[in-house]
């Protein structure tokens, strides 16, 4: 099956969400219907799943999460929860729902299922875009080193501080496990799982977080390093720019190679417009 963007009466587009973006994409295609255009980040009620533009087409948006989060932020629209059991189980599901357009919004950091978009895409012929927040870059009076994994910053990490601010999910916390003489904070939404770092303190809580929040948070636990992915964004990111004010040095884990010759949007904006749902219509 194949689609061109923009192409058909129905459409029927497959988030692979998880993200901030993803979230946004799926409020800003289920307010397709309203009669104000769409505009990035616009509000929708939830469960409109399917929505009228007109006469003339129909929007189904279903949002896929990996059911890491015990209680996610449910998008707008239909909600899928779990794998897909590999890039023919992803092409199989596209094709029996009728999926017209896939949109990979999923962490830059959630290597495997970028490239199982790939795939799965070829396979399917369904047109797919990349919506990929833009990288940080350092700033003046940053004090960065960079690694090429959890890994490598784990073999770094030792030599650059002692109280840790480790921001790199819980997932991968077992990469630090074998690191006893330092003393870690996480803050995640969901209590981590064994193995972790002896020495850790766990802060339970739900981002956003605010440039007053990561400064206090720097001050209280007396933290000489932050430890983080890639993850992009906001181009001022609160929690590097309180490092930088504090003089704290950042430990920053370079983003994984994504699949090649798939077209990307840095913005929702930028996928509306792929999907030809921006101000235009």
């Amino acid at each position: 099956m194949s689609a061109e963007p923009g192409g058909g009466p129905e459409r029927h587009v497959l988030i692979l969400g998880g993200t901030t973006e993803a979230r946004r994409l799926a409020e800003a295609l289920a307010s397709a219907g309203t009669g104000a255009g769409v505009a990035a980040g616009a509000a929708a009620a939830p469960g409109a799943g399917a929505v009228q533009r007109g006469a003339a087409q129909t929007v189904r948006v279903t949002t896929s999460l990996a059911g890491r989060v015990a209680a996610p932020v449910l998008p707008p629209g239909e909600t899928r929860i779990g794998g897909f059991g590999g890039p023919a189980g992803l092409a199989a599901w596209i094709s029996a729902h009728r999926v017209t357009h896939l949109v990979d919004a999923t962490h830059p950091f959630a290597e495997r299922m970028s490239f199982n978009a790939s795939e799965a895409a070829a396979l399917s012929g369904v047109p797919l875009l990349a919506l990929r927040r833009p990288g940080w870059t350092p700033a003046p009076g940053d004090a960065w080193t960079c690694a090429d994994s959890l890994a490598d910053a784990a073999a770094l990490l030792p030599a650059l501080g002692a109280r840790v601010f480790l921001t790199t999910g819980r997932m991968g916390l077992h990469s630090f496990a074998h690191l006893t003489d330092t003393w870690f904070l996480v803050r995640s939404v969901d209590p981590p799982a064994a193995p972790v770092p002896p020495r850790l303190e766990v802060l339970l809580a739900r981002g956003p977080f605010t440039l007053d929040d990561e400064r206090e948070l720097l001050a209280r636990h007396r933290i000489d390093l932050l430890v983080t992915k890639d993850s992009g964004g906001s181009a001022t990111s609160p929690k590097l720019t309180a490092a930088r004010e504090a003089g704290i040095p950042v430990l920053v884990v370079r983003r994984p190679p994504v699949p090649e010759g798939v077209p990307e949007a840095d913005s929702v904006a930028g996928a509306l417009r792929w999907l030809r749902y921006d101000r235009a219509h």
